[in-house]
């Protein structure tokens, strides 16, 4: 028999740990669905109330966001929601851009007839799905399509690069502003995609999921600097 080594917590650290931990990944999955938006102020207090919790694991799961550049906080203000501004965004997608290019090409090398067939019936969901029926729902179904693309690359590197710069573009719910055409540009390319995959086609893979992510950054820049100009234009 194998003795099992354990350090054991004091229980109101093993439940402060635990409440931290869950506290975390209910604030952090607010802010990238948007429920928490950009600018939002994250009053502990409140944040404790609402999760049931005590203020102490609330205040160490916003420490823990803002070492994932999600949450900043500032004297004035304590801690709200980060916003990033269009020059960081364009920057964020071309950097997704060059990763997800590279982990299409290397899926194109390794995908399985099981694993085309789950990516064929991801395109089939998203195409019935609509942001203003069910944001939600667009959002994780495109995650989906493209966290099953970086899992048949097969490199825990390149999805820990990904995932880093994948979520901020999620805080902003970018497919909120997409219209009816979009929306079918966005499922032709994951059609496109699926296809070059199927054709063990790695150059054209890469090709078209870089002018997917490019064509969603245009998008998103176009509308943040859009709302920003208007912000600006409003009388205080």
């Amino acid at each position: 028999m194998v003795a099992r080594v354990t350090r054991v917590l004091p229980p109101n650290d093993v439940l402060v740990r635990n409440a931290s931990v869950a506290a975390t990944e209910l604030i952090r999955n607010a802010i990238i669905e948007g429920r928490l938006e950009p600018g939002r102020r994250l009053k502990e207090e409140e944040l404790a109330r609402e999760l049931g919790i005590s203020r102490t694991p609330v205040r160490e799961a916003l420490l823990m966001l803002q070492a994932e550049d999600l949450v900043v906080a500032s004297p004035n203000r304590g801690a709200t929601v980060r916003v990033h501004d269009a020059k960081d965004l364009h920057d964020q997608y071309e950097l997704r851009a060059l990763l997800e290019g590279f982990a299409a090409r290397r899926a194109a090398e390794r995908i399985t007839k099981e694993e085309l067939e789950l990516l064929s019936e991801s395109c089939v969901r998203f195409d019935a799905l609509r942001p203003d029926d069910d944001l939600r729902g667009v959002v994780r179904e495109n995650l989906f399509f493209h966290n099953t693309i970086l899992s048949v690359a097969d490199s825990e590197r390149l999805t820990a690069l990904v995932r880093k710069v994948i979520e901020l573009p999620l805080v902003y719910n970018s497919y909120r502003w997409y219209s009816a055409d979009q929306m079918r540009i966005s499922a032709h390319y994951h059609r496109q995609i699926v296809r070059a995959l199927a054709d063990a086609d790695a150059d054209r893979a890469e090709l078209i999921m870089k002018e997917h992510l490019f064509e969603a950054r245009d998008l998103l820049v176009a509308h943040v600097q859009a709302i920003r100009q208007s912000s600006a234009e409003q009388p205080a």
